[in-house]
């Protein structure tokens, strides 16, 4: 899949949201020259490498009520949060230590008009306050048993969607040494190499 096209189609997204997207492709672009938000070599494909990767983790089967917490870990420069946030219900709260990303992500979503529905935390996820959520989402931040150590407080009963590549078993197995869960690993649609971990009921074993 590559391009604006291919995505629309491959994902069946309205219009609307397509008009969102273009938005938040042109600010990503503005702000790069000011700031690091995505490494650079990929701007030329915004579509398939970071919307795509990120909306894909809306098209697993699951149950999204409308009142459903959201937490993103390392939000950086919103992907998966700022791109689900426009394909599924809920409140979305990005976790980011760095202040000039929390500006961008502050103001993407003032501009895609989802800033009712997303609140930006400029905190490490250590610091920030449990938070019962239903779901918690990162994408290239940490190995899985410390996104795990990080996100446990706030998700008891979540649900985990993280995109990881070619070594998710790897970090699986290892994460099973400090934690119990539950978990299947889903082949992503945008790179035959990488896989999303699906996990939940995780717990920290006790020694």
């Amino acid at each position: 899949m590559k391009g604006r096209l291919a995505f629309e189609r491959a994902y069946h997204v309205p219009r609307e949201t397509m008009q969102r997207l273009d938005i938040y492709s042109d600010l990503l672009h503005e702000w790069q020259t000011r700031m690091n938000l995505v490494a650079h070599s990929t701007l030329d494909c915004v579509w398939e490498r970071h919307f795509a990767d990120s909306a894909q983790l809306a098209s697993i089967p699951v149950d999204i009520p409308n009142s459903a917490l959201w937490l993103d870990i390392g939000s950086g420069a919103g992907f998966p949060a700022l791109v689900l946030a426009l394909f599924v219900p809920g409140q979305f709260h990005l976790i980011e230590a760095t202040g000039k990303k929390c500006q961008f992500l502050t103001a993407a979503a003032n501009a895609l008009g989802i800033v009712e529905r997303v609140m930006v935390h400029n905190c490490r996820v250590e610091d920030f306050p449990p938070l019962k959520v239903n779901f918690i989402t990162a994408r290239a931040c940490a190995p899985l048993e410390k996104l795990f150590a990080w996100g446990e407080p706030h998700g008891d009963t979540a649900r985990w969607l993280l995109a990881k590549g070619r070594t998710a078993a790897d970090e699986v197995a290892a994460a099973r040494l400090a934690f119990n869960f539950n978990c299947r690993l889903v082949a992503s649609r945008t790179d035959p190499e990488a896989r999303i971990v699906d996990a939940s009921g995780v717990r920290r074993r006790r020694a």
